[in-house]
């Protein structure tokens, strides 16, 4: 490991985890209709983001984290395999909750896929040159 790099746990650990993000919308949007400043009709991640859908997803990425983090060396069959998991499990829970995974969403999702692996030290766009695709997730993503 080169002088001042992180071990891949700890930097993978440093990615906000869009779940984080989408509970923090949440609670604002209640924060906001409780204080009379937003109309429930306008709070759109109450409905987009429901508690069950979010749990599912955290499980999904964490589990995702996890499993790239451990990976010693990142080789790309065990990438690629890691990846399918992940975007298979959010195929399976996006169904599950009714397709709440939309355009942004889609597209945060994905940066999110790519991000760990950056943040795991593999080069996300040589890893895309070899397998001969433009992004991570698109060979199984169905969200």
């Amino acid at each position: 490991m080169a002088t001042g790099a992180l071990p891949a746990a700890y930097a993978v650990a440093m990615i906000e985890r869009l779940t984080h993000e989408w509970r923090r919308e949440t609670a604002e949007q209640e924060a906001a209709i409780a204080a009379g400043t937003l109309s429930p009709a306008d709070a759109y991640a109450l409905t987009a983001f429901p508690p069950a859908f979010v749990a599912a997803v955290d499980v999904a990425l964490a589990e995702y984290e996890q499993e790239i983090a451990s990976l010693s060396p990142p080789t790309d069959e065990a990438v690629w395999a890691a990846v399918e998991r992940v975007v298979l499990a959010l195929n399976d829970i996006d169904l599950n909750f009714g397709l709440h995974i939309e355009t942004i969403t889609r597209e945060e999702l994905s940066e999110y896929i790519e991000a760990v692996l950056t943040d795991a030290g593999i080069d996300v766009d040589a890893l895309l040159e070899r397998r001969g695709v433009d992004e991570v997730a698109g060979e199984w993503r169905e969200w």
